[in-house]
């Protein structure tokens, strides 16, 4: 099993094991853990990607070290913990690990940890639109 296919089987284990209630507690412990932008994004936001199907505002950029390693980072507001977590839990997920590794993450990856149950339809779109997003954006930067 490689690495992401370890931390997500990991990860849907967590969440799995909690009742719906407390999955919910946890992805908004993710939002308490993403990492804040390196000043390289920060002092320059015009180069982080908005994903509109989020009903938060969340943008992301995507490096690739090498055409091997891919590097993640977020921005989401404090006052958006479920999008900050989503942001997170995909953080914890895929960032540091191989290109092929991400490219293969199941699209289905937040329903598989059971948030079908605690947050809405439309808050799991979003978070899927973030990793097709995050999976597109590898793809270009391997061109």
């Amino acid at each position: 099993m490689s690495g992401t296919a370890e931390s997500i089987a990991s990860l849907e284990e967590d969440f799995k094991a909690l009742s719906v209630r407390d999955r919910l507690l946890l992805l908004l412990e993710f939002s308490d853990n993403l990492p804040e932008l390196p000043s390289r994004y920060s002092d320059h936001p015009d180069l982080l990607e908005r994903v509109e199907e989020c009903q938060s505002p969340v943008y992301l950029f995507v490096e690739v070290e090498n055409a091997e390693k891919v590097n993640l980072f977020f921005s989401a507001p404090p006052e958006a913990p479920t999008t900050r977590g989503f942001a997170g839990v995909l953080h914890e997920a895929l960032d540091g690990h191989s290109v092929d590794e991400v490219l293969a993450v199941d699209e289905d990856f937040p329903n598989r940890l059971g948030l079908s149950e605690a947050v809405s339809p439309l808050r799991l779109s979003g978070m899927r639109a973030i990793l097709r997003r995050i999976k597109r954006q590898v793809r270009e930067k391997l061109v």
